[in-house]
């Protein structure tokens, strides 16, 4: 049986999260408009910069910071790419953080499907609400 977009999405997502670099958490987020993808990433170290595989984990606070997340290697790399991501869907296989979730709403994303509800906030799902995005948790 054919796989509906949105879980066709969560599962490139979820095969996007493999590349992660960080063994806390593998997290991966595809960026789509009309059902085409325009951007991946996978939560890593700054380009160019040694990864926690590498060289352990940099912690602040119980977090591990010198990690990208997936999200916003993905937005970043659309602008890399002068690719324009407004109105698009994210994908992810997990629930945006906070940071991620005002790079997510700034870019002009808005839905937001994820794989899981993972450290899921109240506070995104109410800056969701008022800005005008949809969230879409799987469980």
């Amino acid at each position: 049986m054919r796989q509906d977009w949105n879980t066709y999405f969560i599962e490139i997502a979820k095969q996007v999260a493999t590349r992660a670099t960080c063994d806390r958490k593998s997290v991966g987020a595809v960026i789509v408009r009309d059902n085409q993808i325009l951007s991946t990433g996978y939560n890593g170290s700054i380009r160019g910069t040694l990864h926690c595989d590498e060289v352990g984990h940099m912690f602040d606070n119980d977090h591990c910071v010198r990690t990208v997340h997936a999200e916003v290697n993905a937005i970043c790399q659309a602008a890399r790419n002068g690719i324009c991501i407004e109105g698009a869907k994210l994908y992810t296989n997990t629930f945006p953080c906070w940071n991620c979730f005002k790079m997510i709403a700034n870019s002009g994303i808005k839905e937001v499907y994820c794989g899981d509800a993972y450290r899921a906030s109240d506070v995104v799902y109410e800056a969701a609400l008022e800005a005008g995005i949809t969230l879409y948790v799987r469980d």
